[in-house]
């Protein structure tokens, strides 16, 4: 080996002793061979789309993101929404299921970027492949989701491309609608309580009624009071007569006598009829007017409730049949004529930089060491 002609060239005899170097050359020439020769073609669909709901408000909120994003904070919280559900291990699973992502994946291509594990990948293990393959961005400046499907066949790739835009449509819609659909159930639920409770309150009403035999004890308690008032006014009529009459009759005279019954009759009958209006601890009509004023509000309210309930409850079925999320798709996934994947100079150039970045590390690293043993 020491007489071998490789080794007469002395910058070759320096590489064959410094295994660092020999590394870093052997390192940069595989890397090269594989990106500029070796790597298999991948094509890439790409779509561009917005989301857009037909639920419009007019009393839409102002949003400084919306001005300078140039879309609503809405439709971007929705898009950032579907993004995460298009990277989702239920998408891959579902995209394998209806286009078998994993048989293509793992059987076409080169050895090293091909799906390791076959058809029989694992979950995880698939996955992490599938967001290597697949790209679900957010444009933060114009407000647009750009979707890229690679596959290593032109046709595969554009259809991975529709199915994420169709699935998406589908997945926002299913979730407006089911949110919708709660918001109605639970309006549902709450006017059949108030409808419930709009009925106990009001037999309550009626049961007091008949208990106490009256319509409405205030109406009665007015009655009662105005005949309290003529009676009294009766009353002071009488008094005054008896006064006139005491100035030249004698006290036992029959028409003095008589005024003095006829008093005493009211002045009885006054207090009988306010008796019924209130006394200490007795079912007087101020305490049943009291108590029926009560059983009428609260029937009120909740009569009150239950017209609201009416309404919400229909603004939300209104809300409901009106709620869908619409993705408009700016441009279709595109069949594509020639592959773009891998970027063999790019990445030969970014493969390339790193090693000697790396060597250069290792270089100065046993440097460091040697200089600490000398």
């Amino acid at each position: 080996m020491k007489n071998s002609p490789l080794l007469a060239n002395p910058h070759l005899r320096s590489l064959w002793r410094s295994p660092l170097r020999l590394l870093t050359v052997l390192a940069c020439f595989l890397s090269a061979a594989y990106w500029l020769g070796m790597a298999s073609d991948r094509y890439v669909s790409e779509s561009r789309l917005i989301i857009q709901s037909t639920n419009l408000h007019s009393g839409a909120s102002f949003d400084l993101g919306s001005l300078i994003s140039g879309s609503t904070s809405g439709n971007r919280a929705d898009q950032l929404l579907l993004r995460e559900h298009l990277r989702s291990p239920d998408m891959a699973e579902q995209l394998d299921a209806k286009l078998g992502l994993r048989t293509h994946y793992s059987s076409e291509g080169d050895w090293l970027s091909r799906l390791w594990g076959g058809a029989d990948a694992s979950r995880e293990a698939f996955h992490a492949y599938y967001l290597r393959r697949i790209s679900i961005e957010f444009d933060e400046f114009s407000g647009v989701l750009v979707v890229k499907a690679q596959a290593y066949d032109a046709a595969l790739a554009q259809k991975i491309a529709q199915s994420l835009v169709q699935e998406g449509e589908n997945f926002m819609n299913r979730m407006a609608h089911a949110i919708a659909q709660d918001q109605v159930s639970f309006l549902e639920e709450q006017v059949q309580s108030l409808n419930t409770k709009v009925q106990s309150t009001r037999q309550a009403l009626l049961g007091f009624q008949e208990k106490e035999r009256m319509i409405s004890p205030e109406a009665v308690a007015q009655t009662i009071a105005t005949i309290v008032a003529n009676l009294q006014g009766q009353l002071v009529e009488l008094q005054a007569q008896r006064s006139a009459l005491q100035a030249y009759l004698v006290a036992d005279h029959p028409n003095i006598v008589l005024l003095n019954q006829r008093i005493s009759a009211l002045e009885k009958q006054i207090s009988q009829e306010q008796a019924k209006l209130a006394a200490p601890g007795g079912k007087t009509l101020n305490r049943a007017a009291e108590a029926f004023a009560q059983l009428e509000l609260q029937a009120k309210f909740a009569l009150d409730m239950y017209k609201t309930a009416l309404t919400a409850l229909e603004q939300g079925r209104l809300d409901a049949t009106r709620t869908l999320k619409k993705v408009s798709v700016l441009q279709q996934p595109n069949l594509p004529q020639e592959a773009t994947e891998p970027r063999r100079l790019y990445t030969t150039s970014v493969w390339l930089l790193g090693i000697l970045l790396l060597a250069g590390i290792m270089n100065l690293i046993l440097a460091i060491v040697r200089d600490h043993k000398d």
